[in-house]
């Protein structure tokens, strides 16, 4: 936190008035002000061997023998800044872990199995708020659906009709047909030249 700025995040309590003098997460912008701070730390790093998302970092390598110089030069900004990491939290070494609700691989991304889980043990859905929740679990699956529009239409114009929820046989065959697309687990994967793309609009 800086000197000046510490009195303004005064609190009081039945001993006396206190403030903080380490930024804690809870404030207002503070992932905002957090999320700039760490982009100007790693900014030599940032699309070259690192990839920073609020408190989510992740170092990335090329090879295993570049490796430790990356995680070398992270852990350097991280002394110079004077930052620490939780060791609970930390993972090393690893070829694929979960990073922003995506299973990221070394050469693709696969969905959050656990959203897909969610997705395949939901039942036929009744009321406006099932079918809410179901576009939202979709939302964060949504680059992982060709077709994402085509598939979901009948639950679009399910939520059209307003407080009055219509969930009719359209509706039950393409929340089933969703299901066995996302169970058999899509993912993106580099592009390989020469390869056909189609673009969907």
């Amino acid at each position: 936190m800086h000197k000046l700025d510490e009195d303004k995040t005064s609190f009081t309590t039945d001993q006396r008035l206190y403030c903080y003098t380490i930024m804690p997460f809870g404030l207002k912008n503070d992932g905002a002000i957090y999320q700039r701070l760490v982009n100007r730390m790693f900014t030599s790093q940032i699309g070259k061997n690192i990839k920073v998302c609020v408190d989510d970092m992740l170092t990335k390598s090329v090879t295993t023998d570049k490796h430790v110089d990356d995680l070398r030069e992270t852990f350097n900004v991280l002394t110079k800044y004077g930052m620490k990491l939780n060791p609970t939290k930390c993972v090393f070494g690893v070829p694929s872990g979960k990073f922003l609700g995506y299973q990221v691989h070394q050469k693709r991304i696969e969905a959050n199995l656990d959203k897909i889980q969610a997705l395949a043990n939901m039942v036929s859905l009744k009321t406006l708020k099932d079918i809410q929740k179901l576009m939202g679990c979709l939302a964060s699956l949504n680059r992982f659906l060709s077709k994402s529009t085509d598939k979901c239409l009948s639950f679009f114009r399910a939520l059209k009709k307003g407080k009055e929820v219509e969930w009719n046989e359209d509706c039950e065959h393409a929340f089933q047909a969703l299901k066995d697309y996302l169970g058999r687990a899509p993912l993106l994967s580099k592009l390989l030249v020469g390869e056909t793309l189609y673009l969907y609009l």
